[in-house]
């Protein structure tokens, strides 16, 4: 039985309260680089909030330097991994954070980011382990990004290669799992059913086609939820991409943010589910 702790927290990472998330990854920073000119950080973290995320994740310094309203309605994620695109190998993730100091900075949640395939997979799956064990301890959610990537991975959209996936991540101690889609997209109905967590779809369609359809595809495929970091962050309106990804994710549970409302916008785009499958085959 999970501890009340964690329960609560869990409830926090889904603001319509259906058990179902679209959080957005800005953890970009330390593996690529700036996402944003620093000026532009809080206005970009509001657009988000605004628009309807249910959790955004950042590394722990970033956490720090949050204005204490910023997160009004929005839960926050630490990632406790990382590595940079200059490394000599950019698939070995290594724990740069802990739960402890997650809880001080009062996360809702904690990731560890998890490489299968890789040449250090064997460290990042038992650090992932170590962190679950703190997770239990303190009653802290635990989202595993477990990706299968090295070159021992002949097609890292399988989806019975993804569904190993999501079990190592379940049995080793993750509440959830954010992970690839396989492909075709509507394999990922068999990655969900084998999964004893929820799983939340990772990234956007690989053809860079439209990412409200993509949303609807996996959410109608059976995953719980979205993580989607730069097609949100570098589009042109953020806070109007997450409100139209919001309700796709929560079925229209949630309100229309105040700006879309007052101009009349709409936050649904009518979806050809058979168009964005076909798409992405």
């Amino acid at each position: 039985m999970l501890k009340t702790g964690k329960l609560f927290r869990l409830r926090r990472l889904s603001l319509a309260g259906d058990g179902r998330h679209l959080l957005v990854p800005l953890d970009h920073s330390v593996s690529d680089g700036p996402i944003v000119p620093a000026d532009q950080w809080d206005g970009l973290v509001r657009a988000l909030v605004d628009g309807g995320a249910d959790g955004i994740i950042v590394h722990k310094g970033r956490a720090r330097a949050f204005a204490p309203d910023i997160l009004k309605s929005c839960a926050l994620v630490v990632h406790l991994s990382a590595s940079t695109a200059h490394s000599a190998d950019v698939h070995a993730k290594v724990l740069v954070a802990d739960v402890e100091e997650a809880l001080r900075l009062g996360a809702d949640a904690v990731s560890v980011h998890v490489n299968i395939g890789s040449d250090t997979e064997a460290q990042q799956i038992s650090d992932l382990g170590a962190v679950a064990r703190s997770c239990d301890a303190w009653g802290m959610p635990l989202i595993a990004m477990v990706y299968p990537r090295g070159s021992r991975i002949a097609d890292p959209r399988d989806p019975a290669l993804l569904a190993h996936l999501a079990n190592v991540a379940a049995d080793l101690g993750a509440d959830m799992v954010k992970t690839s889609v396989a492909l075709p997209l509507e394999r990922m109905a068999e990655v969900v059913a084998a999964s004893p967590i929820p799983i939340l779809a990772a990234g956007g369609p690989p053809d860079g086609s439209d990412l409200v359809a993509y949303g609807t595809a996996v959410m109608d495929a059976g995953c719980q939820g979205l993580a989607i970091g730069r097609r949100i962050f570098s589009a042109p309106s953020p806070c109007a991409l997450v409100s139209r990804l919001s309700a796709v994710v929560h079925r229209g549970a949630r309100s229309v943010p105040d700006a879309d409302r007052a101009s009349g916008k709409s936050t649904q785009t009518p979806t050809d589910y058979s168009t964005i499958v076909a798409g992405v085959a």
